[in-house]
Parts: structure tokens; C-alpha cells; sequence
């Protein structure tokens, strides 16, 4: 086989390879710098950092509004986060119209003295903002000792009234930066058809600090950063840990038209983003980006997660997320499931409440099931699963607004899924009218009670029947009222499909699996939220506005490139008068007007 002779040549093949015209840095566009002023502005943040930054001693600087701005640019230009990027955008790429919206001043590009003076200008600008929001302001440029970084560490933690104030003000900047592409998008109409599913997940935030050295005792200069361990995972990372709740979907059942498919075609953005210290608060930061959304008016659906979240204590998880309106869908460790638990005389089931006579096959079907053969079950187990479907209690009425449902015997109401002695006997049905069932139609006979699943009683209780005072709660009263937090530590178990079951299936793998692309797509395309070297600015007031900033551009990337794939006649921008701040510009048009002075 024989090679081009410039294969053969490396140096012939570098001279070959094209080149750019000039070694000047590229300009960019007016109309991008306008998008992503537009976006901050449109935010609310600099409106709270403004308040904050105002009164404060010293000269004003350089405004905030000017570095987010370059931080943003250098985000969707050169995938960094880095204030040396934004140091460069500001400096070298920017257009004179635009120069004077950011209030950036001309400077010669060989004079060093003037670009290290503004390059100051910006990092002195930034350590502002980050002191103002620091609960515990600390040295972030050396190492301290255990005993002193323990105790700024702890600001982070306490109840002291000024410190929550800076931690909720740190929050609430985070969550204007990353909920102003959703609140457009949501405007814009591309979450028609969305039914509001949404999966949490808790993902690793890696650290380029080094971690605490017990034998030199020195703490990290990231004093609570901690380490992540991922499911399954035995090496941890160290770093903080990231929820992101993103706006997924489930599929169609199996006797739908589109059985298989999504029930709606939406952009997958980030809902919400809480950084926080690996293992903590892990149930509450979901809660906190949740309730965030309220007043957004966005539907309210599923909420899948991981067994991260299973975990959670009802208080700080599943009865907030009741109470919002959301159901859940969840995954069990192989200790949890099978028999949970029960009450009011029913039995908790893989999370969902069921006769108290189910068989005890049927409801151990799953209990000491590894992973492995949960996830892809043999027929006997399918059949197992699906014999056990009629002895769940259905749902009579809700939920509410407070997240409370009424559950019904599955003996009683007009179209029981059994037969129950123990009902009969307590209730005494009134006996109808003769039908008469076509035995050709499989619907007809399948509907018949003959049919039904036969509830056993022991012969005991056959022989001698007990007062119906002795009898459980749902057998007395077929019709029992479950609330957020009524069974107690046993109600984070608690679902609203049946585990493994079709529906469970549609909903909860793949929603999942939008979920883990999401994370994909933060750590894997043009910006990378998991690489500490595209956010090197120190402390976790930094990294949680870098982070913020990153699930922006990251939006509002996944926006556009949803926009051209799935609508054709978006995919060249027309002439346009309004500048929404989402659609793509042309290159003539100079974005927004110029602010005022």
C-alpha cells in the first residue's frame, strides 16, 4: 500500500495544513455580546448583587455587570471560566460599540502595564463580589490549619442570622442566573406539550485544590469541599457535589399509537443547579430548586431519582415533594425491597400499598433480588410481578394540592381487580341483577368476577369468623385517606407506580436517561462543568456563581441547537425588530441598544 508523499513528510504536511489569515484574535459579534447582557440583566441577579455591593467602603471598580459579561463570552468562545479568558474577551475581542456598553477602555495591545492594571481591575472586581457574599471571608490563597479552617468551614453550616442571609443571597443570585433561560424558553412556548417530568441528580464537582492533609494538619484551600462518592463507585472525588434537576420525559404506554416514543419533544434544560458539600442536604437542595420553579407557572408532573434520594428522610424530601404536587418514582437497594412495612392494616409493597392478604410469594417477589436481575427479569419473575398487580390498592381521589390521596380496597367499588371473602362477609354486597358473559369475547369474561384473582383467608378465620372491631383498618373501611408523612420513615419507599411494573418502566428508565445525558452533555461537550481547570478562581462563593454561569451558556446553547434541528425555518434568523435574546442574531444587527448612563 502506498501514502501520499505528504504522509510521508511531516514537515511537508504542517506547511500544508491551512492557516488563519492574521494571528489578531477573533471579533465578536456585537449582536452575542447583546444576547448575554440581554440575559444577565433580564436575570434579576445584578439587581441583588447592586443592593448588596452598594455602601460597601471603597471605590466602586470595575462593574460586576462587566465581568460576568466576559466570563459568559469566554464560556461559549473558548469553553473557559476562567477571569484570565474573560481578561483576554474583554481586551481583545470586543468591538468598540460594545466596549463602551461594558464600559471597557481602549488600551494598546503592546503595553503590558495597561493590560496587567485592567486585568487587576477585573480579579479585584470579582474578589469584591465574592467577599460581599462570603459567610466566613478566609484566606483562599495558602493552606490553613485544621482547627482555623474548621471554623470558617462551620459559617457554612451554623444558624447564625447573617451568615443563612449570605448563604440565601448566594443561592437566590445562582438561581436567577440559571432559571433566565428557562423562564424565556418557557415564554417562547418550547415547553408546549411538556407534562412537567423532571429528574434530580446529585453529580460530582470537582476540586483542582489538594485535600486536607491530616499528617501535615492542613486543611484544602476549598475549606468544604469534601469527597463525592457516585453510586457504585468505591474512589471518591474530591470537590463539592452538584444537583441538577433537568426538565426529561416518559414514554408513551404500551397501548398507546406512539407506544415507545416520548410524550413530548421539549429541550432538556437545566431546571436548577445548588452546589453544596458532598453527602449533605442532598434531599433539601432538590426541594429548594423545585420550589423555585413555582412561580414560574411550569407543569407539574414526575420526579425521578436515584436511590441518593430514596435515601432521604421523608421530612427533607419526599413530603416536600408530595406537597408541591410532584409523584415520584424511585429505585430500592436490594435490602429495601420486597415488604417495607405497612399501615393501616395494608402492606407497603416495593412502595406501594397493597392487600393485607397478598400472597407472601407475590410480595416477596423482588426481596434479596440483586441489581442485575431486577433490571433485566426472567419470565418468572415478570409473571410474579404481574400476578401481583390486582392485590395493589387503587387510587380513588387525587392527589391534591397538599399531596394527599385516597386509597380503595382492590375488593370493593363497581370494577374490582379480586375476590375477597373477608369483604363480602364485612360488607355483604347487595346481589345484582343475572349477567349474562360472552364467553366468545375475552374482554367480557375477563371482566367477570369468576375471573378475578381470589383473595385466601386462613381456615381458621373461615371457620370462625372475627368481629369486624378485629379486623384491619382497610378491611373494616375499604377507603383509607394517605398524606405526605403518614407511614412514618417507611413513606420515602413510597411511590406512585407500581415498582417494575410497565408504567413504572415507562416513566422511570427513561427519564432517568435523559437525566444522565444531561450530565453527559455538562461534562462531556463544548463546556465542561467536571474540568477544575476551566474554573480556577478559589472559594465556594466563586464556584457557585462560575457553575451558575456555566448551566446558562449551557441552556442557552441546548436552546439554539434545538431550535435548528427540530424547526427547520429556524435554522437561518430572519430579519428581525425585536431581540428576544434567544434567537441567534445576523451579523449586521448590533443587539441591544446601548444602556444608559
Amino acid at each position: 500500500m502506498t501514502f501520499p508523499r505528504t504522509w510521508r513528510d511531516t514537515e511537508k504536511a504542517q506547511r500544508r495544513r491551512p492557516r488563519p489569515v492574521t494571528d489578531a484574535p477573533a471579533e465578536i459579534p456585537d449582536s452575542k455580546v447583546g444576547q448575554v447582557d440581554f440575559l444577565l440583566r433580564h436575570s434579576g441577579a445584578l439587581d441583588l448583587i447592586d443592593a448588596e455591593l452598594a455602601g460597601r467602603p471603597g471605590p466602586d471598580g470595575l462593574p460586576v455587570r462587566t465581568v460576568l459579561v466576559g466570563v459568559l463570552l469566554a464560556l461559549h468562545y473558548h469553553a473557559s471560566a476562567n477571569l484570565a479568558d474573560a481578561c483576554r474577551v474583554l481586551l481583545d475581542q470586543l468591538r468598540p460599540t460594545t466596549r463602551a456598553w461594558l464600559n471597557v477602555p481602549e488600551i494598546e495591545p503592546d503595553d503590558p502595564w495597561a493590560r496587567n492594571a485592567f486585568c487587576q481591575r477585573v480579579y479585584r472586581s470579582f474578589d469584591r463580589l465574592t467577599t460581599a457574599l462570603d459567610p466566613a471571608r478566609t484566606d483562599r490563597r495558602r493552606r490553613l490549619p485544621l482547627t482555623e479552617a474548621a471554623v470558617h468551614a462551620a459559617a457554612w453550616e451554623d444558624g447564625a442570622a447573617e451568615h443563612v442571609r449570605r448563604r440565601d443571597l448566594l443561592q437566590q443570585i445562582s438561581d436567577r442566573l440559571v432559571l433566565v433561560t428557562v423562564r424565556l424558553a418557557h415564554r417562547r412556548g418550547l415547553f408546549k406539550g411538556w407534562h412537567g417530568d423532571v429528574g434530580a441528580d446529585t453529580t460530582a464537582f470537582p476540586a483542582w485544590h489538594h485535600p486536607r492533609s491530616d499528617r501535615r494538619g492542613l486543611a484544602s484551600v476549598e475549606i468544604t469541599a469534601g469527597w463525592h462518592f457516585s453510586g457504585g463507585s468505591t474512589e471518591g472525588v474530591f470537590g463539592h457535589s452538584a444537583t441538577l434537576l433537568a426538565a426529561v420525559s416518559r414514554r408513551h404506554p404500551a397501548n398507546h399509537p406512539a407506544a415507545g416514543t416520548r410524550t413530548s419533544r421539549h429541550p432538556q434544560l437545566i431546571l436548577g443547579a445548588v452546589l453544596d458539600s458532598p453527602g449533605k442536604r442532598i434531599g433539601p437542595n432538590a426541594v429548594h430548586t423545585l420550589q423555585a420553579l413555582v412561580p414560574l407557572g411550569l407543569p407539574i408532573g414526575l420526579l425521578a431519582a436515584d436511590r441518593a434520594y430514596t435515601d432521604q428522610t421523608t421530612e427533607n424530601f419526599q413530603s416536600h415533594v408530595r406537597r408541591l404536587g410532584y409523584q415520584l418514582a424511585l429505585d430500592y437497594k436490594q435490602n429495601q425491597r420486597g415488604i417495607q412495612g405497612g399501615h393501616l392494616g395494608a402492606v407497603l409493597v416495593d412502595g406501594t400499598l397493597a392487600c393485607p392478604l397478598v400472597p407472601e410469594a407475590l410480595a416477596n417477589a423482588t426481596t434479596g433480588l440483586d441489581d442485575k436481575t431486577v433490571r433485566d427479569p426472567d419470565e418468572k419473575l415478570r409473571q410474579r410481578l404481574a400476578a401481583r398487580e390486582p392485590y395493589f390498592l387503587k387510587r380513588k381521589q387525587g392527589p391534591d394540592r397538599h399531596g394527599t390521596v385516597r386509597l380503595q380496597c382492590p375488593a370493593a367499588g363497581p370494577s374490582p381487580s379480586v375476590t375477597c371473602p373477608r369483604f363480602n362477609r364485612a360488607h355483604r354486597p347487595q346481589a345484582g341483577p343475572p349477567t349474562v358473559v360472552d364467553l366468545t369475547s375475552a374482554r367480557s369474561t375477563a371482566a367477570h368476577l369468576s375471573a378475578k384473582p381470589s383473595v385466601q383467608i386462613a381456615p381458621a378465620e373461615r371457620l370462625r369468623p372475627p368481629p369486624a372491631k378485629d379486623l384491619p383498618r382497610i378491611c373494616r373501611k375499604p377507603t383509607i385517606t394517605v398524606r405526605p408523612g403518614d407511614l412514618g420513615k417507611i413513606d420515602k419507599l413510597r411511590q406512585d407506580r407500581h415498582y417494575l411494573g410497565p408504567a413504572w418502566r415507562d416513566a422511570y428508565k427513561p427519564m432517568r436517561a435523559h437525566n444522565e445525558a444531561v450530565n453527559g452533555r455538562v461534562k462531556g461537550h463544548h463546556i465542561n462543568i467536571a474540568d477544575p481547570k476551566k474554573r480556577l478562581a478559589h472559594g465556594r462563593v466563586a464556584q457557585t456563581i462560575l457553575l451558575a454561569l456555566m448551566i446558562l451558556m449551557i441552556n442557552l446553547r441546548t436552546i439554539q441547537d434545538w431550535l435548528r434541528t427540530t424547526t427547520p425555518e429556524l435554522t437561518t434568523t430572519p430579519a428581525v425588530e425585536h431581540y428576544d435574546g434567544l434567537t441567534p442574531a445576523p451579523t449586521d444587527f448590533n443587539g441591544l441598544p446601548p444602556p444608559p448612563d
